[in-house]
């Protein structure tokens, strides 16, 4: 996650490390499989789990860099440390991936939570698989789902563009809970307009928490549960597609004056061009902006933005490097300040897990 931050000549803003991977050890919490998906370069893959072309290709014995086949498994860095058995509650299982399932669909068959589901495999909701593809399943199913007798359950009209699993994660629940409330399939196809019961806690459910903790830091339960908001209201949004994010990235790149290879390599490093991205410190959309960061852009174009909308999203990322850029000397201090902060780059030089960023984008740019 990015935090985005004006020189140090505005007002300060609170900044917290992402990670510290160091240089000497690329998989502090060990290696998992990635089985390669169509459309999957190593600079993609290298961006996502967050390492280097250089690492994944010597570990895979990879001669050809600019060839991965489709398919292939390889072996990838874990982002997270993995769950010890005595935390997770039952012994991990493997799923192999069949024509036709869906990960909400795996979820619900084995009682977890698609949250959970996408957790443990590092994917996003939005994740597609492919047959052969396999899954890690871990918890039990107490974990899951709620007691039918602590739960109640609320109206939900379905909207275009939600599926069975993104109302899930909306509302905190599971796929399973959803569907047996609204009796219907956890596979069932859902359309817009019909009205499904989502289980929920009473009362008590306003003072729950949410998740707090990306890539080991812990974020307050302010800023976390503002994340969750911007994460429901772009939920139920239209947002453009991936190509369509591109193209827009582009268009007001050159508009700005910024280099449009770089704005697409820093949006693809922060979201893989996807609107609905929100980290738990409230970094939100495309470029992965802050609203202390929205604010400084804001002040940079003269109006005020709207992080929530793809295009005033963009506007902020590229107003801000366009910003940076002229703070500092060479494009790589540019993306570092993007990801470290001016004034954290300037007082402290790059952070080892910044010089990964750095180089993870400066290669992604190459491709763009």
């Amino acid at each position: 996650m990015v935090i985005a931050a004006p020189p140090a000549t505005l007002p300060p803003v609170a900044f917290l490390p992402a990670s510290h991977v160091a240089a000497s050890n690329p998989a502090p919490h060990g290696w998992t499989s990635y089985r390669v998906r169509p459309g999957d370069t190593l600079i993609g893959i290298a961006a996502r789990f967050r390492t280097t072309v250089d690492t994944l290709a010597a570990r895979n014995h990879v001669r050809n860099r600019h060839s991965i086949m489709a398919g292939t498994v390889i072996s990838v860095p874990r982002t997270s440390a993995p769950a010890s058995k005595a935390s997770s509650g039952a012994a991990k299982r493997v799923y192999v991936v069949r024509s036709g399932d869906t990960l909400s669909g795996i979820a619900a068959h084995f009682h977890v939570s698609l949250a959970a589901l996408l957790k443990t495999n590092h994917l996003s909701a939005s994740a597609l698989i492919q047959p052969g593809q396999r899954i890690v399943v871990r918890g039990a199913a107490s974990t899951a789902v709620a007691p039918r007798s602590a739960a109640t359950s609320t109206a939900y009209r379905v909207r275009p563009g939600d599926t069975l699993g993104s109302i899930a994660l909306r509302h905190h629940t599971s796929v399973a809970a959803v569907a047996r409330a609204s009796k219907i399939s956890s596979r069932a196809v859902i359309f817009p307009g019909q009205v499904l019961r989502v289980p929920g806690k009473g009362k008590s459910s306003s003072s729950s928490s949410v998740p707090d903790t990306f890539n080991g830091v812990k974020y307050p339960q302010p800023i976390a549960r503002a994340a969750a908001h911007n994460r429901a209201v772009l939920a139920r949004r239209s947002v453009p597609s991936r190509s369509e994010t591109k193209a827009m990235i582009v268009r007001i790149a050159r508009q700005q004056g910024v280099d449009t290879r770089l704005a697409l390599a820093i949006a693809y490093q922060e979201s893989g061009w996807n609107q609905r991205a929100v980290s738990p410190a409230n970094a939100v959309g495309v470029m992965q902006v802050i609203p202390q960061g929205g604010q400084w852009a804001s002040g940079l174009v003269g109006r005020r933005l709207d992080l929530l909308r793809t295009t005033d999203n963009i506007t902020a990322g590229v107003v801000m490097l366009r910003a940076l850029g002229r703070s500092t000397d060479s494009m790589e201090k540019t993306v570092a300040a993007y990801y470290q902060g001016l004034g954290a780059l300037q007082q402290h030089g790059m952070y080892s897990d910044t010089k990964l960023y750095v180089r993870n984008v400066m290669a992604l740019r190459k491709s763009m």
